[in-house]
């Protein structure tokens, strides 16, 4: 990885010199040719050698065209490879666009029966290495939200995009995705690009999350980049609000929104979740569920959507304590990262050890690692290639003003590197802003061994006076006086001091109230505390599942040839863990004996809990294989007499024989990964199957 902006480069200058050459030969022949008495003997000589010149130079072509990710592997290109993808995704109905009868809709895709079973057995999984791995607290909030809420959290104002429209048509453009593809395709398709032209349009793509809205107008002009469709003039980028807006009961007074995270109803039951964790921290609530963003642009199948499941963890900790005690346990985990000095300065991602970028700063502290280590092993282990996979940190633009530290893990595809996990120390931004909106404290404490000697501000509301001044609305003035900053109530204390009165901000009222004398007292005592009260820090890891997902289909297919045709057959190398089928049972013939077997085999694996498929159709059994190898089912057993069967694996096509009453049990095992297909090689007989049979 770290080398293959040099490869690029050295190519780059090579091609640039090859090209010269081939311009001043062919400079060679035309003179040649327009002199007199030259022999046609070194006219062609001449020829042959431009020739040979430009031979050279498709071929440094085609080697920069790899270098530069124009082509996946074998040399096909990556439109190409994704078309296949997608065409077999939709054919097998892993997922179909939404309302297609109706000419679909941007942004909405269903998934079919094998993609649900594939989301299905990727958040079981999410659950089982985060939920139950890390003792969590799972809950389930409803996607309809609230404005109060969203003001608080801060997406009312800034849960934006940068837009652009067509200045004719009026269609509408996602500003950065625009200078994104031009730079893409630039670097791509334009070979002769002189160097300082390419690192420029690198650094344009590296920082291009960094660039304000000002700087990301003026280099879609510099670049003279127009609408895709059209070619017309763009508008000047400017933001736009990505939630759904929508009315909560018939009078369509009550505003909300469609969330556009599932984070937030987490941090509006921190206090009964920290009640019930017994009022002990650091502690993780996770919640699985949809979101909705209205995407201005929608594009790339599943990559970007306009609703979508989310995964999401809220890991609540001391922020004078941010260790992990199980740390080591990842700490010598080694994987691409990018921070973002790097970034900023031009280089590539590099293989760290995720225990030295700890130590040495690079990642914020033990926790933010440990679920980064921890988000490694998830992803790998649903298949994705570790050498397609980094961890990029957020450039100092794209990165929220109260966070310590924020990292995507990045998958690449054939997209380029898509964003498909967050783990961000959002510090305690989230809790102090509903504290402040919603009046309630939203804190922790930490009791002392021996009490403390402090100076404390104390704030003690008249519940008598504010109850005859404001009645009905008396407990949110109290609970927005309660929960006033230090600097605040100090400024009330002088004001009423001076004046008598103030006009006071109550968020929950939505208008300012006036507060007397008599109303509340603010003074500064000296106490003896036996606890401190704080609010907590968030780490928060987030699970785009969809995106996820997407990227393990593409790392999971490849094509071969058929043994008995001359045609190329696709395969999803799903690991059992998330294939949406464990087994295929296929008798080898049709007749009533092997399909009785067939069907003893299918209940016998469904009781132990193993999805699986019986095929019983006439088709022949090369091209039932070629069915389910098509959907990624792992193992096949064919039955081929009353007593014994013999089970396949999908990606080496090797067989091997077993008997009747141990063939749950041994795809069980092979299912559960309590063994592996080398270990059952050499238990078992192998079998041959004919060029007729696979």
């Amino acid at each position: 990885m770290a080398g293959v902006n040099g490869v690029e480069e050295a190519l780059r200058q090579e091609l640039a010199a090859k090209q010269a050459a081939v311009d001043q030969q062919a400079d060679a022949v035309r003179e040649l040719k327009s002199r007199s008495g030259v022999s046609p003997a070194e006219v062609d000589a001449a020829v042959e050698a431009l020739k040979a010149l430009k031979v050279e130079h498709g071929g440094l072509i085609k080697q920069l065209q790899a270098a530069v990710g124009s082509s996946a592997d074998g040399g096909v290109s990556k439109e190409e490879f994704r078309q296949a993808v997608v065409n077999t995704l939709e054919r097998r109905l892993f997922y179909t666009p939404s309302f297609k009868i109706y000419g679909g809709v941007a942004g909405l895709y269903d998934y079919g029966p094998n993609g649900c079973a594939i989301k299905t057995n990727v958040l079981s999984f999410w659950r089982q290495h985060f939920v139950l791995e890390e003792n969590m607290l799972e809950v389930d909030c409803p996607c309809v939200t609230p404005e109060v809420v969203l003001q608080a959290s801060g997406h009312v104002d800034k849960f934006t995009d940068l837009m652009v429209k067509d200045e004719k048509t009026g269609t509408c453009h996602r500003a950065d995705h625009l200078l994104k593809d031009f730079c893409k395709e630039k670097l791509e398709k334009d070979l002769t690009l002189p160097p300082e032209k390419v690192a420029e349009l690198k650094h344009v793509i590296a920082v291009l999350d960094d660039l304000s809205s000002e700087e990301l107008g003026a280099k879609i002009k510099e670049y003279g980049i127009t609408a895709p469709d059209t070619k017309n003039s763009l508008s000047d980028p400017y933001p736009f609000n990505l939630m759904f807006e929508t009315s909560i009961g018939p009078t369509g007074l009550l505003h909300g929104y469609m969330r556009p995270e599932t984070a937030q109803g987490i941090f509006v039951n921190f206090r009964d979740l920290y009640y019930y964790n017994g009022n002990k921290l650091p502690f993780a609530a996770a919640q699985i569920g949809q979101a909705f963003r209205n995407e201005i642009s929608p594009r790339q199948g599943l990559l970007r959507v306009r609703e979508f499941t989310l995964a999401e963890v809220e890991h609540f900790v001391d922020p004078q304590d941010k260790s992990h005690p199980k740390f080591s346990e990842v700490a010598q985990l080694e994987f691409l990262m990018f921070p973002k000095e790097d970034q900023l300065t031009g280089q590539s991602a590099k293989i760290m050890a995720l225990g030295k970028a700890v130590s040495q700063g690079t990642v914020n502290n033990e926790t933010l690692g440990y679920f980064i280590g921890r988000v490694f092993l998830f992803l790998t282990q649903l298949g994705i290639h570790k050498d397609r996979l980094r961890f990029r940190q957020h450039l100092p633009n794209e990165m929220a003003h109260y966070a310590a530290d924020c990292w995507d893990a990045e998958i690449e595809c054939s997209f380029g590197w898509i964003e498909c996990v967050g783990i961000a120390d959002r510090s305690a931004y989230d809790l102090r802003a509903h504290t402040e909106k919603s009046g309630i404290n939203l804190v922790a404490h930490e009791k002392f061994s021996e009490p403390r000697e402090v100076e404390k501000l104390v704030i003690t509301p008249s519940k008598k006076e504010l109850g005859l001044a404001f009645k009905a609305n008396q407990k949110m003035v109290v609970q927005a006086l309660e929960a006033m900053k230090e600097a605040e109530a100090l400024e009330m204390k002088a004001a009423l001091e001076s004046k008598g009165e103030v006009e006071f901000q109550v968020c929950t009222l939505g208008k300012a109230v006036t507060i007397n004398k008599n109303m509340v007292s603010v003074n500064i005592e000296k106490k003896k505390e036996h606890q401190r009260e704080f609010t907590p820090s968030v780490i928060e890891p987030s699970f785009g599942i969809g995106r996820i997902i997407y990227c393990l289909y593409e790392h999971s297919f490849y094509t071969r040839s058929s043994k008995t045709e001359n045609e190329q057959l696709n395969v999803f190398s799903f690991s059992p863990l998330v294939a949406p089928k464990k087994c295929t049972v296929l008798p080898l013939v049709k007749n009533d004996a092997f399909d009785g077997v067939a069907k003893t085999i299918s209940r016998s694996l469904t009781r132990a809990g193993i999805s699986n498929i019986i095929d019983i159709t006439g088709t022949s059994i090369g091209k039932r294989y070629a069915r389910t190898d098509e959907i990624g089912v792992p193992f096949a057993v064919t039955v081929d007499s009353t007593t014994s069967v013999t089970v396949r694996e999908r990606d080496s096509r090797q067989q091997i024989r077993v008997n009747l009453d141990e063939v749950s049990s041994l795809v069980k095992d092979l299912t559960d990964g309590l063994t592996t297909w080398a270990d059952v090689m050499w238990k078992y007989p192998a079998h041959t199957a004919t060029s007729a049979e696979d």
